[in-house]
Protein backbone atom coordinates (compact mmCIF):
# COMPACT_ATOMS: atom_id res chain seq x y z
CA UNK A 1 0.00 0.00 0.00
CA UNK A 2 1.17 3.50 -0.81
CA UNK A 3 1.70 6.47 1.90
CA UNK A 4 0.82 9.68 0.42
CA UNK A 5 1.76 12.64 3.01
CA UNK A 6 -0.35 15.62 2.69
CA UNK A 7 0.23 19.18 1.91
CA UNK A 8 -2.46 20.98 1.53
CA UNK A 9 -2.10 24.44 0.38
CA UNK A 10 -4.19 28.03 1.93
CA UNK A 11 -3.39 31.41 0.96
CA UNK A 12 0.40 30.06 0.67
CA UNK A 13 0.14 28.42 3.83
CA UNK A 14 0.86 24.74 5.07
CA UNK A 15 -2.75 23.74 6.92
CA UNK A 16 -5.22 21.60 7.84
CA UNK A 17 -8.90 21.95 8.56
CA UNK A 18 -11.01 20.55 9.99
CA UNK A 19 -13.95 18.63 8.86
CA UNK A 20 -13.50 20.68 5.60
CA UNK A 21 -13.73 24.12 7.49
CA UNK A 22 -12.06 26.67 5.96
CA UNK A 23 -12.71 29.17 8.89
CA UNK A 24 -11.06 25.85 10.94
CA UNK A 25 -7.51 26.20 9.18
CA UNK A 26 -4.56 25.28 11.27
CA UNK A 27 -1.54 26.03 9.88
CA UNK A 28 1.14 23.05 10.79
CA UNK A 29 4.18 23.73 8.40
CA UNK A 30 6.22 26.66 8.10
CA UNK A 31 7.15 26.09 4.59
CA UNK A 32 5.84 23.46 1.87
CA UNK A 33 8.86 22.57 0.21
CA UNK A 34 10.51 21.89 3.29
CA UNK A 35 7.69 19.60 4.98
CA UNK A 36 8.23 17.97 1.44
CA UNK A 37 11.46 17.45 1.63
CA UNK A 38 11.30 16.10 5.53
CA UNK A 39 9.07 13.90 4.11
CA UNK A 40 11.19 12.57 1.50
CA UNK A 41 13.80 11.84 4.14
CA UNK A 42 11.84 9.78 5.97
CA UNK A 43 11.51 7.67 3.30
CA UNK A 44 8.55 8.84 1.31
CA UNK A 45 8.40 8.33 -2.18
CA UNK A 46 4.92 9.71 -3.10
CA UNK A 47 3.45 12.97 -2.22
CA UNK A 48 -0.58 13.96 -1.99
CA UNK A 49 -0.95 18.63 -2.34
CA UNK A 50 -4.20 20.02 -2.35
CA UNK A 51 -4.62 23.96 -3.49
CA UNK A 52 -7.73 25.08 -1.02
CA UNK A 53 -8.47 27.91 -2.54
CA UNK A 54 -8.39 26.50 -6.08
CA UNK A 55 -11.20 23.97 -5.11
CA UNK A 56 -12.85 26.49 -3.67
CA UNK A 57 -12.19 29.05 -6.48
CA UNK A 58 -12.11 26.98 -9.60
CA UNK A 59 -8.90 27.71 -10.65
CA UNK A 60 -5.24 26.86 -9.58
CA UNK A 61 -3.82 29.66 -6.95
CA UNK A 62 -0.52 27.57 -6.17
CA UNK A 63 1.21 26.86 -9.32
CA UNK A 64 4.75 28.24 -8.33
CA UNK A 65 4.59 26.17 -4.84
CA UNK A 66 3.73 23.16 -6.40
CA UNK A 67 6.28 23.65 -9.70
CA UNK A 68 9.04 23.84 -6.91
CA UNK A 69 7.42 21.00 -5.36
CA UNK A 70 7.86 18.69 -7.88
CA UNK A 71 11.88 19.64 -8.34
CA UNK A 72 13.05 16.97 -5.51
CA UNK A 73 11.81 13.75 -7.00
CA UNK A 74 8.60 12.77 -5.20
CA UNK A 75 5.92 11.02 -7.14
CA UNK A 76 3.44 14.04 -6.44
CA UNK A 77 -0.36 13.96 -6.86
CA UNK A 78 -2.27 17.17 -7.32
CA UNK A 79 -5.65 18.25 -6.71
CA UNK A 80 -8.01 21.53 -6.55
CA UNK A 81 -9.43 23.93 -9.01
CA UNK A 82 -8.45 21.91 -12.65
CA UNK A 83 -11.25 22.54 -14.59
CA UNK A 84 -9.88 22.46 -18.13
CA UNK A 85 -7.33 20.34 -20.20
CA UNK A 86 -4.99 23.21 -20.83
CA UNK A 87 -4.68 23.39 -16.90
CA UNK A 88 -3.62 19.84 -16.51
CA UNK A 89 -1.15 19.70 -19.70
CA UNK A 90 0.67 22.46 -17.52
CA UNK A 91 0.87 20.60 -14.34
CA UNK A 92 2.17 17.70 -16.18
CA UNK A 93 4.14 20.24 -18.02
CA UNK A 94 6.25 20.79 -14.77
CA UNK A 95 6.01 17.39 -13.94
CA UNK A 96 3.09 16.03 -11.50
CA UNK A 97 2.84 12.74 -11.86
CA UNK A 98 -0.89 12.32 -11.48
CA UNK A 99 -3.95 14.54 -12.18
CA UNK A 100 -6.68 14.53 -9.35
CA UNK A 101 -9.99 15.62 -10.69
CA UNK A 102 -12.83 17.25 -8.20
CA UNK A 103 -15.90 19.10 -8.76
CA UNK A 104 -15.03 19.01 -12.82
CA UNK A 105 -15.09 15.12 -12.91
CA UNK A 106 -18.53 15.22 -11.78
CA UNK A 107 -20.15 18.94 -13.42
CA UNK A 108 -17.95 18.33 -16.76
CA UNK A 109 -18.41 14.65 -18.20
CA UNK A 110 -16.94 16.05 -21.36
CA UNK A 111 -13.92 17.24 -19.99
CA UNK A 112 -13.51 13.80 -18.10
CA UNK A 113 -13.72 11.83 -20.83
CA UNK A 114 -11.46 14.02 -22.65
CA UNK A 115 -8.59 13.84 -19.52
CA UNK A 116 -9.23 10.14 -19.42
CA UNK A 117 -8.57 9.58 -23.01
CA UNK A 118 -5.72 11.92 -22.71
CA UNK A 119 -4.19 10.78 -20.03
CA UNK A 120 -5.20 7.73 -19.19
CA UNK A 121 -4.58 6.48 -15.91
CA UNK A 122 -2.41 9.85 -14.96
CA UNK A 123 -5.99 11.13 -13.93
CA UNK A 124 -7.45 10.52 -10.84
CA UNK A 125 -10.83 11.35 -9.59
CA UNK A 126 -11.25 12.49 -5.79
CA UNK A 127 -14.57 11.64 -4.45
CA UNK A 128 -15.59 13.78 -1.28
CA UNK A 129 -18.68 12.89 1.18
CA UNK A 130 -20.29 13.80 4.12
CA UNK A 131 -22.18 10.90 5.52
CA UNK A 132 -22.32 9.34 2.46
CA UNK A 133 -23.61 12.06 -0.13
CA UNK A 134 -20.86 13.55 -2.38
CA UNK A 135 -19.84 17.58 -1.97
CA UNK A 136 -18.22 19.48 -4.78
CA UNK A 137 -16.62 23.08 -4.71
CA UNK A 138 -14.84 22.54 -2.03
CA UNK A 139 -16.70 21.26 -0.26
CA UNK A 140 -19.42 23.78 -0.36
CA UNK A 141 -22.12 22.46 -2.63
CA UNK A 142 -24.05 19.12 -1.93
CA UNK A 143 -24.43 16.92 -5.19
CA UNK A 144 -26.93 15.56 -4.01
CA UNK A 145 -25.28 12.20 -5.00
CA UNK A 146 -25.11 8.65 -2.89
CA UNK A 147 -20.96 7.88 -3.20
CA UNK A 148 -20.96 4.61 -4.63
CA UNK A 149 -23.84 5.47 -7.60
CA UNK A 150 -21.43 7.98 -8.18
CA UNK A 151 -18.69 6.05 -7.94
CA UNK A 152 -20.03 3.60 -10.21
CA UNK A 153 -20.54 6.01 -12.81
CA UNK A 154 -17.31 7.14 -12.64
CA UNK A 155 -15.85 3.07 -13.22
CA UNK A 156 -17.71 2.89 -16.09
CA UNK A 157 -16.28 6.33 -17.61
CA UNK A 158 -12.86 4.64 -17.30
CA UNK A 159 -11.56 5.97 -14.00
CA UNK A 160 -9.00 4.08 -12.91
CA UNK A 161 -7.74 5.19 -9.36
CA UNK A 162 -10.60 7.14 -7.00
CA UNK A 163 -9.46 9.07 -4.02
CA UNK A 164 -12.09 8.74 -1.42
CA UNK A 165 -12.73 11.52 1.55
CA UNK A 166 -14.97 11.08 4.31
CA UNK A 167 -15.15 14.65 5.17
CA UNK A 168 -17.03 14.37 8.43
CA UNK A 169 -13.49 12.52 9.62
CA UNK A 170 -10.89 14.85 7.72
CA UNK A 171 -8.77 16.65 10.55
CA UNK A 172 -10.50 15.04 13.57
CA UNK A 173 -8.40 11.86 14.09
CA UNK A 174 -11.33 9.89 14.40
CA UNK A 175 -11.04 6.81 12.58
CA UNK A 176 -11.19 5.76 8.79
CA UNK A 177 -14.48 5.06 7.59
CA UNK A 178 -13.87 1.39 6.85
CA UNK A 179 -17.35 0.84 6.35
CA UNK A 180 -17.47 3.39 2.87
CA UNK A 181 -14.18 2.02 2.17
CA UNK A 182 -15.01 -1.98 1.71
CA UNK A 183 -18.20 -1.05 -0.02
CA UNK A 184 -15.93 0.71 -2.77
CA UNK A 185 -13.91 -2.26 -2.93
CA UNK A 186 -16.75 -4.92 -2.36
CA UNK A 187 -18.73 -3.21 -5.64
CA UNK A 188 -15.80 -1.08 -7.94
CA UNK A 189 -12.51 -2.47 -9.11
CA UNK A 190 -10.71 0.73 -9.23
CA UNK A 191 -7.49 1.46 -7.50
CA UNK A 192 -8.87 2.84 -4.39
CA UNK A 193 -6.82 5.46 -2.28
CA UNK A 194 -8.13 6.32 1.25
CA UNK A 195 -8.40 10.26 2.67
CA UNK A 196 -9.87 11.42 5.87
CA UNK A 197 -9.78 10.18 9.64
CA UNK A 198 -6.58 7.80 9.78
CA UNK A 199 -5.09 8.18 13.16
CA UNK A 200 -2.83 5.53 13.84
CA UNK A 201 -0.96 2.53 12.56
CA UNK A 202 -3.68 0.16 13.40
CA UNK A 203 -5.69 2.71 10.65
CA UNK A 204 -3.17 1.27 8.30
CA UNK A 205 -3.34 -2.24 8.96
CA UNK A 206 -7.06 -2.52 8.43
CA UNK A 207 -6.45 -0.46 5.06
CA UNK A 208 -3.49 -2.57 4.15
CA UNK A 209 -5.68 -5.72 4.56
CA UNK A 210 -8.99 -4.32 3.14
CA UNK A 211 -7.03 -3.96 -0.15
CA UNK A 212 -6.49 -0.27 -0.90
CA UNK A 213 -4.31 1.04 -3.12
CA UNK A 214 -3.03 3.53 -1.13
CA UNK A 215 -3.25 6.01 2.00
CA UNK A 216 -3.36 9.58 2.47
CA UNK A 217 -1.89 10.90 5.46
CA UNK A 218 -2.34 14.55 6.88
CA UNK A 219 -3.06 15.69 10.70
CA UNK A 220 -1.36 12.17 12.21
CA UNK A 221 1.93 13.10 10.26
CA UNK A 222 1.41 16.56 12.12
CA UNK A 223 0.42 15.62 15.24
CA UNK A 224 2.78 13.23 15.81
CA UNK A 225 0.35 10.29 15.92
CA UNK A 226 1.87 8.40 13.01
CA UNK A 227 6.10 8.22 12.54
CA UNK A 228 6.05 8.04 8.87
CA UNK A 229 9.11 5.67 8.67
CA UNK A 230 6.88 3.29 10.99
CA UNK A 231 4.18 3.41 8.56
CA UNK A 232 6.19 2.79 5.56
CA UNK A 233 7.73 -0.02 7.06
CA UNK A 234 4.30 -1.28 8.12
CA UNK A 235 2.84 -0.51 4.67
Amino acid sequence: MKLFPAIDLLDGRCVRLFQGDYGRAEQVAEDPLKTAEAFQRAGASFLHVVDLNGAREGRPCHFEVLERLCQIGLFVQTGGGIRSSKIVQKYFSVGVSRVILGSAALEDPAFLEEALSRWGDKIAVGLDARDGTVRLRGWEKDSGQDFLTCARELEKKGVKTLIYTDISRDGTLGGVNLEHLRILKENCGFGLIASGGIRDLEDLRALRDLGAEGAILGKSLYAGKIDLREALALC
